[in-house]
């Protein structure tokens, strides 16, 4: 996030040191890293929450999607037990059977 390298904090800390005093620096410094540790906490705790709501946001979806899938596998097999119906198909066949004898028994030179 930030580019800082060692003489850059190196710089920091005489500055610090002249302006603040050896004195004072130390109890200075573990303030310092107390609100750095919490700010650090803080984000860290803000990144885990929008990362569980991505996941949560994300099952959602999972889950919409398998109830469609769910839905769409039901009226397939309800169409295909439509189309399948055993009993109207032997009746087409049955008339189909009927009309093919009725054709061959009409013809010119059969019995």
């Amino acid at each position: 996030m930030f580019d800082v390298g060692f003489w850059e904090i190196a710089i920091v800390a005489v500055v610090a040191l002249v302006v603040v005093g050896p004195e004072r620096l130390p109890p200075l410094a573990r303030t310092v890293g107390l609100w750095v540790g919490k700010a650090r906490r803080m984000v860290a705790d803000v990144k885990a929450d929008i990362d569980r709501e991505v996941r949560e946001s994300e099952f959602s979806e999972v889950k919409n999607i398998g109830a469609q899938i769910t839905e769409a596998r039901h009226k397939v097999q309800s169409s295909s037990e439509d189309f399948l119906d055993v009993s109207g198909m032997e009746e087409v066949a049955d008339s189909i059977k009927e009309s093919a004898q009725a054709i061959d028994s009409d013809k010119p030179g059969t019995v």
